[in-house]
């Protein structure tokens, strides 16, 4: 696969390249391989669920090429990498996918200097890659076992000489120290790979001392947002940048970062005030006042909050305003916290009736969290105390940790933690405990960040707790109103199927029912209240039951539906609802429709012809109080099958309706299904298989067999 990306990024010309797995079972995209860029800046996106709004996710779902022409039209799409990456580049995301597995995605970014559209050559070059790479996984699935995923992404780097020449390594050396200007490299982390003795001098600092470090760490009066985004946007762009540092009235630096696919070459030169050239890259300025530039002896391993932790919080926030249910702020949380925050591991944890209740964690194993679920919040442990006093709790090392809490047990050799109280309108309602590796000074940009950091989730998990309270109501109250099963009747099959929306969307209003309305009649019925609350459930609950009532006393399709309107006038409900209802005489053989508003019905026949009935759409229910519905009459042949659906089997953004009611009928038609309980499960698979379903389903199917049968 690491050749396949290189290729497809030779073949492009692209500068970055990311490619994405499915996770099976799970719903989730996992990023496995990088090129031409840091795992820090790919850290919001390194695991995702399928559904996310961004281009690789809509790129598998709908198994096609997404592409995005700039800043401008990616701030507009996909609002959230316009704000985590604010710079100028392109971007094209295409699926992995063979004739029935899509098995993940890649994506491919370009600087401004690419043409606006991608030419013909290269959908090619990439549709081919793709299906190399299917091919791979393929053969990799077929293996017993198969081989695990990567845990973190691999980067892969251009292919280079296998051997480099040391006489050129050494000459190449000697032209860097003979120079009169400082320079450095960067690779796509931002450490310091080699710096000249002149931009040691320049820096005031020793070379030994900057090599594998980040030069906005190392060095304080660089500590500034505003440098860590010029790195940024060079790598992100591949085109020049620069920036300015006043170290004293008269003096200023000018740093000028020119990158590649494998770093960043930063030249470093002296200028007096008002002496910056127009030549070259556009300077950014800023300003650092600092009278004693002798840099402060280096802390150890101490990773000041910078441009990209900012921009990663900022991504947090607008992931968790759009989450709905614990499940979902719990899987931010865990999956964006780790890759872009820095921790091994992290415990998220929710106050349940006076104990504290594991909800989520990575970098654990499950037996480890195991022994912490259920503590008392009066328990003597860090994560209790912090939430009765409001107060984060930082340990920079295990011996500050077992000087306050003997007994805490330490997993796997950790060396720092922060216990995070999730404090929402005032009251608890959660703790976050981060665990790292090494030793942390946790310094006090960082100590501001994660505790708005904690901030932000106790929010969110506050509102996904009442979210969650109330989508568990209506949920309930909709599936005890809906038949619990359909009551088998001779000379007449019928099949039934309901499938909620998408997890974290709210209810449904559809419902159906299929009533024994005389001894030679049978009515069935569908429909969908506006609406995705209790309210709507409760409502849905009274249409149904005036519908059966008025079947059940003879009424024909038509009046049934006037009576039920009338009802719901008196009820002064203010929501409006579909319905269509078909009787059934079982002497006469003949079928009865009317429709108030709602999606026409399809009639499959014996000889396997199918076709959308045109059923006169009344006025939907609700909306005026006297009003008639004309009734359809039909011959209803042995074996004839009708199909009821509501919207949701037949609405999907960008599809026009009546190609995909035409479509539904051609399928019905085609369908080979031995009977109705298969042929239900054919009609809703598209459905069930989408990984975004934001409308609810329900389809009713009935059929009058064939005499011998």
């Amino acid at each position: 696969m690491a050749a396949v990306l290189t290729g497809l990024m030779r073949d492009t010309g692209a500068s970055m390249g990311l490619v994405y797995l499915m996770i099976p079972g799970d719903r989730m995209l996992r990023l496995v391989l990088i090129s031409g860029v840091s795992r820090e800046i790919a850290a919001p996106w390194v695991r995702i669920p399928a559904d996310a709004p961004i281009p690789v996710a809509d790129a598998i779902r709908e198994r096609r090429l997404v592409w995005l022409g700039g800043r401008q039209e990616i701030a507009h799409r996909y609002p959230r990498i316009g704000m985590v990456l604010p710079y100028e580049f392109m971007l094209a995301a295409a699926p992995i996918a063979d004739d029935t597995t899509v098995w993940g995605g890649v994506v491919l970014l370009w600087p401004l200097s690419h043409p606006p559209e991608l030419d013909a050559r290269e959908h090619e070059t990439i549709d081919a890659h793709c299906r190399l790479a299917a091919r791979l996984l393929r053969r990799a699935a077929d293996q017993d076992p198969p081989p695990p995923h990567p845990t973190k992404p691999l980067a892969v780097h251009p292919e280079r000489p296998s051997e480099a020449d040391p006489a050129l390594a050494a000459a190449a050396l000697d032209l860097a120290e003979r120079l009169p200007v400082g320079c450095c490299a960067l690779d796509l982390d931002g450490r310091i790979t080699f710096i000249n003795t002149a931009a040691a001098e320049l820096v005031n600092a020793g070379a030994a001392a900057l090599i594998g470090r980040r030069p906005w760490e190392a060095l304080l009066w660089l500590n500034d947002p505003a440098f860590e985004d010029r790195y940024r946007a060079a790598v992100v762009t591949r085109r020049p940048t620069s920036f300015t540092v006043a170290l004293r009235p008269a003096t200023t630096l000018l740093f000028e970062l020119y990158p590649d696919a494998t770093g960043i070459s930063v030249l470093i030169t002296p200028r007096t005030e008002g002496a910056v050239s127009e030549d070259g890259p556009a300077p950014v300025s800023a300003s650092v006042s600092t009278p004693d530039p002798t840099p402060a002896p280096l802390p150890r391993r101490v990773e000041p909050v910078g441009a990209t932790a900012l921009y990663q919080l900022m991504n947090l926030a607008a992931s968790l305003a759009e989450a709905a249910g614990v499940h979902d702020v719990v899987e931010l949380v865990a999956d964006q916290i780790v890759p872009a925050f820095g921790p091994e591991g992290l415990v998220l944890m929710s106050v349940d009736e006076g104990r504290l209740r594991v909800i989520g964690h990575r970098g654990y194993r499950e037996e480890f969290v195991e022994r912490f679920d259920g503590k008392p919040l009066t328990a003597p442990v860090a994560d209790a105390q912090v939430l009765s006093t409001g107060v984060p709790v930082f340990f920079p090392t295990y011996e500050d940790l077992r000087r306050a809490h003997p007994n805490a047990p330490r997993y796997e050799g950790r060396n720092a933690w922060a216990f995070l109280p999730l404090i929402a309108s005032g009251r608890p309602v959660g703790s976050l405990i981060l665990s790292y590796e090494r030793p942390r000074p946790f310094p006090s940009a960082e100590r501001a960040l994660l505790t708005s950091l904690a901030g932000l989730i106790a929010q969110a998990l506050a509102r996904a707790r009442l979210y969650d309270a109330e989508h568990s109501l209506a949920r309930s109250l909709q599936t005890a109103l809906l038949p619990h099963g359909l009551t088998p009747l001779p000379g007449i099959d019928v099949a039934a199927r309901y499938l909620p929306a998408g997890h974290g969307m709210d209810i449904g209003g559809d419902f159906y029912d299929f009533i024994r309305a005389t001894p030679t009649s049978v009515v069935a019925v569908i429909g969908d209240v506006q609406g995705h609350n209790t309210t709507a459930a409760a409502l849905m609950g009274q249409v149904r039951t005036a519908v059966h009532a008025h079947a059940t006393a003879g009424a024909s399709p038509g009046d049934i539906l006037a009576r039920t309107n009338r009802l719901l006038d008196d009820l002064d409900a203010d929501r409006f609802t579909s319905c269509l209802v078909a009787e059934f005489d079982l002497t006469h053989h003949r079928l009865r429709l009317a429709s108030a508003g709602h999606p026409p019905p399809l009639l499959r026949r014996a000889d396997g012809s199918a076709e959308v009935l045109e059923v006169p759409p009344g006025l939907l229910l609700g909306i005026a109080p006297d009003v008639t519905y004309g009734t359809t009459e039909l011959p209803w042949d042995p074996g004839s099958v009708l199909a009821l659906y509501t919207d949701g089997l037949v609405e999907a953004p960008g599809l026009d309706i009546g190609t995909a009611m035409a479509d539904l009928a051609e399928r019905l038609g085609l369908s080979s299904a031995p009977d109705l309980d298969r042929l239900a499960d054919e009609l809703t698979l598209h459905v069930k298989a989408a990984a975004h379903r934001t409308d609810d389903v329900a389809l009713l199917l009935v059929r009058r067999p064939m005499p011998s049968e």
